[in-house]
């Protein structure tokens, strides 16, 4: 290492099937002995938290690292103390313990490089094919096999792969081969990995069921261990078969015996890769758990992956959502209750409360009755039509769209959902072209036109601000240029009275107001229940108080009686021209013409 560099940086790839990483560092040899830290770190640069050695310190320099992960990149950094001049000479070695052959270990050499200063690549991501022998190499840059001793348990059992079916997004199944009874000798464990592809599946629930058959027992007191860990099997003493941890590593423990035979594990949105579960039956006696002797035990293994955890139970909706190009599902929670799978009741809505804003929400709809009998005193028999249309929709729409289990629903919620939102639209919509007193076929016309134009923009989108503004802009812009019209026309305001405005249109006009600003502003799921049943009543009260009264007959004269002029009348019985009568009788039915 040059005067002028503070750290060598390395990288080498461990493949498959290893269970020991060594690095060490040798031939060191500096001005002050061997002045340099080790540090070792999986798939990026060492922190300054990362694991570190001092060499100075300790003798041989080498850092250890068991149940390395599988199929990554492992970072190697050498770093030399501060202070300390003069160029450091060392060499770096790294042994791979292939743990299907524990007798054989791979050591890629790293020679030391005075040089360089960017990271340094061994190893390839291919890893090497298991039974393969390294390349024999010369003593100064070489790869050759080197016998070291390894503990029994550091041994790979076989893997058992798992087959893929998917059946729609974030739903898929894994089948075990000659499953899914599975049985677990009492020498070694059962190890099976489960394979998640990046992007599909990680943004749903990895569900996993295990089953104790207790009858296989045969009346031993037996556990079986599962550990599902990521990247590496967890296998390595019976110690980590019960807790499922090391000192760099840590699982999903789950368990099962004779009294409680079924154990459930679901881990929203993991982390793509390989996971291996690995299945171990040990026996409980007075000094703790140890391995059995002739029990089999054989266990139920069902996996999969599903959108939201048991589909979010019934106070909630499982939704497909994308963030920034990445897809996810999640669990939609409604009358208070939360988690994952909407089951935390911490904060729920009991089941009086859900009544209570059912009946509000459902009878706040009621007043919308004085509207319609004022529009069929008035004669607007479409506008009351319109309104009876949005009071039934409206009320059986709240019925079926409550959480829990205070529902009615009469019709699909799609459909329910779509008419109470056309109802009121279109009774703002109506109301306002009524109020510009149009000829009768304009008016017609604009209400057909309306409501195609209101389907369509709910279709679109329903829970748009602007479906409730822009329709309601445009009609009072069409009442405006009506009202502006009439009143140039007749050289006096439109409506003329003051009583119309000061008790009618005023005081309706404030309450839609208020309406509008409640439903935009205010209305929050929190308060729903209670502000969208006030939008109700606003909303009913204000047509009443806008729909304007009955149009009175029109004064106009009809046509003048045609005076009779100077002459004869001609008087001729039409039975006698018919010819049904005797000529001299004579008949008062007579028509007389001049």
């Amino acid at each position: 290492m040059a005067p002028h560099n503070r750290s060598c940086l390395y990288k080498v790839f461990v493949p498959s099937f290893t269970s020991r990483v060594l690095v060490e560092v040798l031939r060191c040899r500096g001005t002050e002995g061997c002045p340099l830290w080790l540090r070792v770190r999986a798939k990026a640069p060492p922190l300054h938290n990362s694991t570190v050695l001092d060499c100075r310190e300790h003798d041989p320099c080498q850092l250890a690292l068991d149940l390395p992960f599988w199929q990554h990149w492992y970072y190697v950094l050498v770093e030399k103390h501060p202070g300390v001049p003069g160029t450091i000479s060392f060499q770096v070695t790294v042994q791979l313990t292939d743990c299907s052959q524990p007798s054989l270990a791979r050591p890629p050499f790293l020679p030391s490089s005075a040089s360089m200063n960017m990271p340094h690549s061994f190893g390839s991501a291919g890893g090497m094919a298991l039974g393969d022998s390294p390349p024999p190499t010369s003593p100064n840059g070489t790869k050759h096999p080197v016998p070291i001793t390894s503990p029994t348990s550091e041994r790979c059992w076989p893997i058992r792969p798992t087959l893929r079916n998917e059946l729609d997004t974030f739903s898929v199944h894994f089948y075990i081969f000659f499953g899914p009874n599975v049985s677990v000798p009492p020498d070694r464990p059962a190890v099976f990995v489960i394979n998640l592809l990046p992007v599909l599946d990680s943004g749903g629930v990895l569900n996993l069921e295990l089953r104790l058959n207790v009858s296989s027992l045969c009346g031993e007191n037996v556990t079986v261990f599962g550990c599902l860990n990521h990247e590496v099997p967890l296998t390595s003493s019976d110690n980590t078969s019960v807790t499922c941890e090391t000192e760099s590593l840590a699982g999903f423990l789950l368990s099962v015996n004779a009294t409680a035979s079924l154990s459930r594990l679901r881990i929203p949105y993991p982390q793509t890769g390989s996971w291996y579960l690995s299945l171990r039956s040990l026996c409980a006696t007075e000094h703790g758990f140890e391995p059995c002797t002739n029990v089999t035990a054989e266990v139920y293994l069902r996996t999969y992956l599903s959108p939201c955890i048991n589909d979010c139970g019934i106070y909630g909706q499982c939704k497909l959502l994308r963030t920034n190009n990445y897809l996810y599902a999640a669990c939609e929670c409604k009358a208070g209750w939360n988690g994952w799978g909407c089951t935390d009741n911490s904060e729920a809505f009991s089941y009086g409360f859900q009544l209570l804003s059912t009946l509000l929400l459902c009878l706040s709809n009621v007043m919308f009755v004085p509207p319609v009998a004022i529009a069929v005193r008035s004669h607007y028999l479409l506008e009351a039509a319109v309104y009876i249309f949005t009071m039934f929709f409206s009320t059986f729409y709240h019925a079926c769209d409550q959480p829990g289990i205070v529902v009615f629903c009469i019709m699909d919620y799609d459909v329910l959902q779509f008419c109470d939102f056309l109802g009121s639209l279109m009774s703002v919509w109506v109301t306002v072209i009524a109020m510009a007193r149009l000829q009768p076929v304009v008016k017609q016309v604009l209400y057909l036109l309306g409501a195609m134009l209101l389907s369509m923009a709910l279709q679109m989108d329903r829970h748009g601000l602007w479906n409730l503004l822009g329709p309601s802009l445009f009609a009072l812009g069409i009442m405006a240029v009506a009202w502006t019209a009439r009143t140039i026309r007749r050289r006096h305001c439109y409506p003329p009275t003051w009583k119309r405005w000061a008790f009618y249109l005023c005081p309706g006009a404030l309450i839609a107001a208020a309406a509008v600003l409640l439903y935009a502003f205010v209305e929050t799921e929190e308060n729903y229940f209670y502000i969208h049943s006030i939008w109700h009543l606003l909303i009913a009260g204000s047509v009443g108080f806008l729909l304007p009264p009955r149009a009175k007959p029109s004064r106009r004269l009809g046509p003048l009686p045609r005076r009779k002029g100077c002459g004869y009348q001609l008087c001729v019985n039409e039975q006698e021209e018919l010819g049904l009568v005797d000529p001299a009788v004579a008949s008062i039915n007579s028509i007389c013409t001049s």
